[in-house]
């Protein structure tokens, strides 16, 4: 978004949904229903993060239609190469012209088990094969009455920028875990006030200047009805998308949220 010096990322999360048939069919009718419109490329980016398998389907798309969507990956290893049964390396990622990966997403947390280390571990392996890890961060209800909305992501925020040199890519990708797949999302207030204190955990970390360009999504039942108004906070910068993300309208609707009234 021009007016933050910050270009909105509206990042599609397809999770365990598509198969390379079905998601080759969804990037061609996402992209019909955009060019349909004229949507402006430069305006707003646009990722897409498929299964593993769906990938290399996705990637030649994109490339013989010259499609201008990212491509990301839901996951990697926190190791390059070896004995690691069904683990993905983050080199094999980069050579299938993947851009930047989700890591910490809260799925991973819960039934992977999950811990900061291993985010941390995830952040550094995705940084060392050219990968922008976007960082998932967000707290359960108990933590919200627990701790409080900030608490708990900018905890986990600060673990995973351990050692992540300064003037590094990143993404940050605030998700509070209640608001997943609920229907109910947090409000534009409630987004802002922990994505403006994330910005301030980047700021912390690897400087003024990093702080200033990184972007801090918000996730978590956005839908095309109300992007626009989280869209309008000074520290939210787009938005990672899950189930909207696989209704090819409703998705064009949230990437062309400059479009609705009184944006």
């Amino acid at each position: 978004m021009v007016v933050k010096g910050r270009t909105a990322l509206i990042a599609g999360n397809w999770k365990m949904n598509l198969d390379h048939l079905q998601a080759v069919a969804f990037v061609q009718k996402l992209h019909w229903a955009l060019k349909d419109v004229k949507h402006d490329f430069d305006s707003v980016d646009v990722t897409v993060f498929p299964p593993f398998t769906d990938l290399r389907s996705v990637q030649t798309l994109l490339d013989a239609d010259k499609i201008p969507f990212g491509l990301g990956a839901q996951d990697l290893s926190v190791h390059d190469s070896g004995a690691y049964t069904g683990e993905v390396s983050g080199a094999f990622l980069k050579k299938l012209d993947v851009s930047s990966v989700i890591i910490g997403h809260s799925e991973r947390r819960e039934y992977h088990a999950e811990g900061d280390d291993v985010v941390a571990a995830k952040v550094q392996a995705a940084l060392r094969n050219g990968l922008v890890p976007v960082i998932c961060v967000g707290e359960t209800s108990e933590d919200l009455e627990k701790f409080g909305a900030s608490a708990v992501p900018v905890g986990q925020l600060e673990k995973a920028l351990e050692g992540v040199p300064a003037g590094a890519e990143i993404v940050v990708a605030y998700e509070p875990v209640w608001a997943i797949g609920s229907g109910q999302a947090a409000t534009p207030e409630q987004a802002q006030e922990v994505c403006q204190k994330l910005r301030g955990v980047v700021i912390d970390k690897l400087g003024e200047a990093v702080g200033a360009t990184t972007r801090v999504l918000y996730g978590g039942s956005v839908k095309s009805s109300n992007i626009a108004s989280f869209l309008r906070e000074p520290d939210v910068d787009g938005a990672l998308v899950g189930g909207a993300s696989l209704k090819v309208d409703e998705f064009a609707s949230i990437i062309r949220y400059q479009k609705h009234v009184g944006v």
